[in-house]
């Protein structure tokens, strides 16, 4: 797989995920340890996409 495909794939992810944590957070009463779960998980798939752009760069 090349990096921009994985890249491509990362970023797919993490907009799934910023679009989960909207609908959650949007919910009349949000679920707090679903919502840091899926934060935490966001921030993961951020920190792994800027590791493969740095080594990339």
């Amino acid at each position: 797989m090349s990096l921009d495909t994985h890249l491509d794939q990362l970023r797919d992810r993490h907009a799934a995920l910023e679009a989960r944590i909207a609908e959650e957070d949007h919910r009349p009463r949000p679920d707090s340890a679903a919502l840091t779960k899926l934060k935490l998980e966001k921030l993961h798939l951020k920190e792994e996409m800027e590791r493969l752009r740095a080594q990339a760069g």
